[in-house]
């Protein structure tokens, strides 16, 4: 089985940023998506430059803090803050041309920082959301580079990271066998989703998940690969 790890939420605040380049450099951590409107891009893409090895990814948002354009009107609310929440399925579905005007831009963005895109994925696995599977296909052709396993996508095969999407390690799944849970799934390649991270005072301004993540670095930074897993290549 082929196994990639990969952990969400770069650069939304120093002490994840920290704790993901922790997890990579201690530990089995070997990708990341990062988030282009965090509160440490910056700081993120200046820690991701000095570790090439880990590779870097687009976590794309629509349901946390503003977006980078301002034009996408049926994206936000009032206060220009993103109108959708984790709970997007039960909102009316925003402008396909907004989402790829905003999408495209965060993507731009991160390419204008150097850093090499390695594939896409979503906070809050937005990208899955059935009105935007075509946003998504069309910037994995654009860009060139695969997309986060999501249910709605499994047809498109081509264009998938992985055959599959683990995300049991995640609150009391941190605490399961996860090679033993991995080992369950038919599938030739998974990619396992983590947040490892430091808590610092941003995070627990925006963010309910908390104190897990540095339950899920210690973790991470002591878990060993089992010889019949692979690290995925791609």
């Amino acid at each position: 089985m082929n196994i990639f790890i990969n952990a969400d939420d770069f650069g939304l605040t120093r002490g994840v940023t920290d704790g993901i380049v922790r997890a990579h450099e201690q530990g089995i951590v070997h990708a990341t998506t990062l988030m282009m409107n965090g509160l440490a891009v910056p700081y993120a893409v200046q820690q991701a430059k000095r570790f090439p090895q880990l590779q870097v990814g687009i976590h794309l948002v629509l349901s946390y803090g503003r977006p980078l354009t301002t034009t996408t009107t049926t994206l936000t609310d009032a206060s220009g803050h993103f109108r959708f929440t984790n709970q997007y399925a039960e909102q009316v579905p925003p402008s396909q041309e907004d989402v790829l005007t905003e999408w495209t831009a965060q993507i731009e963005a991160f390419l204008a920082t150097g850093l090499p895109l390695h594939h896409i994925d979503s906070h809050h696995h937005i990208h899955g959301w059935n009105p935007l599977q075509e946003v998504v296909l069309e910037l994995a052709r654009r860009y060139g580079v695969p997309v986060r396993f999501a249910p709605t996508l499994a047809a498109n095969t081509d264009y998938l990271l992985t055959d599959t999407l683990y995300t049991g390690f995640y609150g009391e799944g941190i605490y399961l066998d996860l090679w033993q849970e991995l080992r369950s799934l038919d599938s030739d390649s998974v990619e396992i989703m983590v947040h490892p991270a430091y808590v610092d005072a941003d995070l627990q301004d925006v963010s309910s998940y908390t104190t897990q993540r540095e339950e899920e670095l210690a973790l991470l930074t002591r878990l060993t690969l089992p010889d019949d897993m692979t690290f995925m290549s791609r």
